[in-house]
C-alpha cells in the first residue's frame, strides 16, 4: 500500500473532529491533535483543521522523519504498521517496536547484530531490518508485523490499566488496530 493509502486508512479510523473529555490527547480533527497542528503552525480552531494539512503531517511527520518510508522498501507489511503505531503511540515507539522485534528474532545475533532500541531508524536498524528481509523472506516480514503487533496490544492494556479511562478505548484500539 502507497503512504496515500495509508493516510486514507487512517482518516477512515479517526475520523473529523472529536473533543472527548476522557482522551488524553485532546481535542483532535482527523487524529491531529491541537497540539500537534499547533506545533505545525496552525493556529485556528480545530474544527476548521484542513485535511491537506493532516496529509502533509500524516507524511511528513509520521512517515518521512521517522524513516519509515525507508522500512518500507524492504518490508512494504512493516512500514504500514509502523506508520499507524506512529500515528497512534509515536514514532519513537513505532521505531522501538521494530528494534526490540528485530532483536528479539535474529537469533541470538546469529542474523545480524542487534541494534539498540533508541527509537530512532537508522543504518544499523535500516540493515539489521535487511538481513532479516534476506533471511526470512515475505514470510518472515509477516512474523515481524505479528512480534510489532504484540508489543502494540501489550502497551494499549498497559495504558488502560495505568489511566483508567483509557478502558473506555481499550476495545476500539484492540478491534481496529490489532490485526
Amino acid at each position: 500500500m502507497t503512504i496515500d493509502g495509508l493516510i486514507d486508512r487512517v482518516l477512515e479510523q479517526e475520523g473529523d473532529y472529536a473533543n472527548d473529555r476522557a482522551d488524553a490527547g485532546g481535542e483532535t480533527r482527523y487524529g491531529i491533535t491541537a497540539a500537534v497542528a499547533r506545533a505545525h503552525g496552525y493556529v485556528g480552531p480545530m474544527r476548521r483543521f484542513p485535511i491537506a494539512t493532516a496529509r502533509e503531517i500524516y507524511r511528513s511527520t509520521y512517515w518521512e522523519r521517522p524513516r519509515l518510508d525507508a522500512v518500507a522498501e524492504y518490508a512494504p507489511e512493516v512500514g504500514g504498521i509502523l506508520f499507524d503505531t506512529a500515528v497512534n503511540m509515536g514514532p519513537s515507539v513505532a521505531a522501538t517496536f521494530l528494534q526490540r522485534s528485530l532483536n528479539a528474532l535474529n537469533r541470538g545475533a546469529r542474523d545480524y547484530p542487534d541494534v539498540v532500541p533508541d527509537g530512532a531508524i537508522g543504518s544499523a536498524t535500516l540493515a539489521a531490518l535487511s538481513g532479516f528481509v534476506a533471511r526470512r523472506g515475505k514470510r518472515g516480514e509477516r512474523v515481524l508485523v505479528k512480534a510489532i503487533e504484540a508489543l502494540r496490544g501489550e502497551r494499549y492494556v498497559a495504558l488502560a490499566e495505568s489511566r483508567p479511562t483509557d478502558e473506555t478505548f481499550l476495545y476500539g484500539w484492540l478491534a481496529n488496530r490489532i490485526g
